[in-house]
């Protein structure tokens, strides 16, 4: 059941560190907003301690990741 929480999550993240990998960092820009918006999502609607640690470390991860994109972007 846990999985399912974060199962889209983690399918977007996926795929902005595949187009990032692709030297794609507008398209992972766009989806990395994506999964901002579904870990929001998540964020409001969760709980359980395990649930928010889990969400915690996927906002590290996005904020790395956002770090990334705009080097990548040259911002």
């Amino acid at each position: 059941m846990e999985e399912l929480k974060f199962s889209s999550l983690q399918y977007e993240v996926q795929q902005v560190i595949d187009l990032m990998a692709a030297g794609n960092f507008g398209g992972a820009n766009d989806r990395l907003i994506e999964a901002s918006d579904i870990l929001d999502e998540l964020l409001d609607f969760s709980e359980a301690d395990e649930d928010l640690i889990e969400i915690s470390r996927y906002q590290v991860l996005l904020n790395q990741l956002q770090q990334k994109i705009n080097i990548g972007l040259g911002k």
